[in-house]
């Protein structure tokens, strides 16, 4: 076991290192080129798109739900567990410089999200079950051929492991059983399996209620739950932040500064800065990672580029607003200074400025954010598994996940965290890969789009 361990370790070392940096940052950058960044232009388009403006309700119209149920969708799969855990991972491990990455990798990630969930409208294909789908497996099956099909393969292969509930249900019951259940005599702290264990069933039963309406009642849920916490988070961390407002213009100078020195942590190694910094931010905001467009994927447009401009707003409200709350909330507070490590740290940052309440504000926040999380990763993971073993066995994948996130609350995560990581990176490849290739057909379909906007085809 020790040898296998060792082995997926070094896996994710090695994918996670220089060569995913290049092809996510350098693809972003790519993406930015070739494209000349016309659609940022259009952020005002977005949210007209996002706000209804442009839905159309007609039959003829491909896909299952509207683009801001896409985005929340989407937004519910990245907003989790990685806006708090990874940003005090990213400060601990790469200091504050990292955010700086994590910022450069959220506005490369704009430009890549509108080429993949462009790319999940353009190539959307039929299932064996006759219903369209969207996804990396669709477009390269559909966009380059079936010689790229163990492409297509490799990433749905990927797709179902990296999508799996273990580690957001593992966080999620060691919060509630640390804030909750030791504190009010629920459970032990040297023994809590039965709590845990009883705690994961109920999670299961909740997560079971909501995705046997398919993508619809997920993203339905997605679609109230999501925008509101974001709302409760903003006016939480607002007051935090505006309570420490002198700190607030220094510690973002000691971002930028700490990103091209690597002072404050990594004693001056810039590449482990750079290198933390770009995986929280792939993370976050999963910008070519190809999960985001499973979920686009199922927009109902037939316009592709409408659904690109409205996922180039994940990178920006996920990563470069929340994630960039999160850390600042940790860097004023002086926490990340301490000895407390991921949510924990997050814990005693609103502990300071709302005693004896601020780790259940933390827990509320992080409990809505990670259950969305859970219930958008089985959506993806179905639809993996849909693509390599045929859409009337997804019913056994929801069995099968609820059966983890039972075991979720309960199992050590040494090992799972390193093949979650693993397969994540893995899951990258095809997606990067098959979006470069195909860059020129979503230039031309953004191209056509723009003209008949800007000539008010639409008004």
């Amino acid at each position: 076991m020790t040898q296998i361990e060792a082995a997926i370790a070094a896996y994710v070392n090695f994918m996670w290192g220089l060569p995913l940096v290049i092809l996510l940052v350098g693809g972003g950058f790519f993406f930015m080129l070739h494209s000349r960044l016309r659609h940022f232009r259009y952020f005002r388009h977005s949210f007209d798109l996002l706000r209804g403006k442009f839905n159309d309700d007609s039959d003829s119209i491909g896909g299952d739900i509207s683009h801001f149920l896409a985005l929340a969708t989407a937004l519910a799969g990245t907003m989790g567990l990685g806006n708090i855990t990874g940003v005090a991972v990213a400060l601990t491990v790469g200091g504050p410089g990292a955010i700086f990455w994590m910022w450069v990798t959220a506005i490369v990630g704009i430009s890549t999200k509108f080429y993949t969930a462009t790319l999940a409208i353009m190539y959307r294909g039929i299932d064996d079950a006759g219903r369209l789908q969207g996804g990396p497996m669709y477009i390269i099956r559909e966009g380059l051929g079936t010689k790229w099909l163990p492409l297509a393969w490799l990433f749905a292969a990927a797709g179902m492991v990296g999508t799996l509930p273990v580690f957001q249900v593992n966080q999620l019951v060691q919060i509630i059983r640390d804030t909750v259940a030791i504190p009010n005599g629920l459970a032990a702290a040297d023994s809590h399996f039965n709590f845990d264990l009883v705690l994961g069933i109920v999670l299961a039963v909740i997560a079971f209620s909501i995705t046997v309406g398919n993508v619809k009642r997920v993203s339905a849920v997605a679609g109230k739950m999501v925008p509101a916490m974001v709302v409760f988070y903003f006016a939480v961390t607002a007051v935090l932040l505006v309570s420490h407002i002198e700190q607030v213009p220094s510690m973002l100078l000691l971002i930028v500064t700490d990103a091209f020195s690597g002072q404050a942590v990594s004693g001056g190694v810039i590449g482990t800065v750079i290198l933390i910094g770009v995986q929280r931010g792939a993370f976050s905001n999963e910008a070519g990672i190809g999960t985001e467009s499973l979920a686009h994927g199922a927009a109902k447009t037939n316009e592709p580029a409408r659904e690109g401009l409205v996922a180039m707003v994940g990178p920006i409200a996920d990563t470069l607003i929340v994630c960039t709350c999160t850390a600042l909330t940790l860097l004023v507070t002086g926490v990340w200074k301490g000895g407390a490590q991921g949510v924990t740290m997050a814990a005693e940052a609103y502990e300071q400025v709302f005693p004896g309440f601020g780790a259940y504000l933390l827990l509320i926040m992080v409990f809505v954010l990670s259950m969305t999380t859970v219930l958008t990763y089985w959506y993806y993971g179905s639809k993996c598994m849909g693509f390599l073993f045929g859409a009337h066995r997804e019913r056994y994948y929801l069995w099968a996940y609820m059966l983890l996130i039972v075991a979720g609350s309960v199992v050590s995560l040494d090992i799972v965290i390193n093949l979650l990581d693993g397969a994540y990176a893995t899951m990258a490849i095809p997606t990067m890969v098959s979006t470069l290739l195909l860059a020129p057909k979503v230039k031309a379909v953004a191209i056509s789009y723009f003209a008949r906007l800007d000539a008010g085809e639409f008004d």
